[in-house]
C-alpha cells in the first residue's frame, strides 16, 4: 500500500478515515493487482495503468467512485454518468462492501 495515500486517510476526520480504510481494503481484496496514488489530491486505485476506483472526501461524505461503469446495472442510490458511478456514504453509513465489491470486479474486468 502506497505511504502517501495511507497518511492522506489518516488525516481525515476519524469517521471518513474509518469509511475510508474500509474501502480501500475492499479495493485491494476485489483487485489483488492495484496500485494507489493520490491523484487530484485523492486516493486513486489504478488496474493495468488504467482508473478503477477514486474515494473522494467531502465535507460531509466520502464519495466512492467506481470508473469503466458502462453497461453495469447500478442500484439507483448511484450517481453518475454511463462511464463512472459514484455513491456518497455520509457519517453512521456503513458501505455495503458485498454489492461495491461485485460492481467493481464486473467493472474492473476488462482493464
Amino acid at each position: 500500500m502506497n505511504q502517501e495515500v495511507t497518511a492522506y486517510i489518516e488525516n481525515l476526520p476519524k469517521w471518513q478515515a474509518d469509511i475510508s480504510s474500509t474501502l480501500r481494503n475492499m479495493v485491494h481484496e476485489t483487485i489483488s493487482e492495484a496500485e494507489e496514488r493520490i491523484q487530484y489530491k485523492k486516493p486513486h486505485f489504478m488496474k493495468n495503468g488504467h482508473y478503477a476506483a477514486v474515494i473522494s472526501p467531502s465535507k460531509d461524505a466520502i464519495a466512492f467512485m467506481i470508473m469503466n461503469a458502462n453497461g453495469i446495472d447500478f442500484p439507483k442510490e448511484f450517481e453518475g454518468p454511463a462511464e463512472r458511478k459514484w455513491i456518497k456514504l455520509k457519517e453512521g453509513s456503513t458501505p455495503d462492501l458485498f454489492t461495491l465489491s461485485g460492481l467493481l470486479k464486473q467493472a474492473s474486468v476488462t482493464l
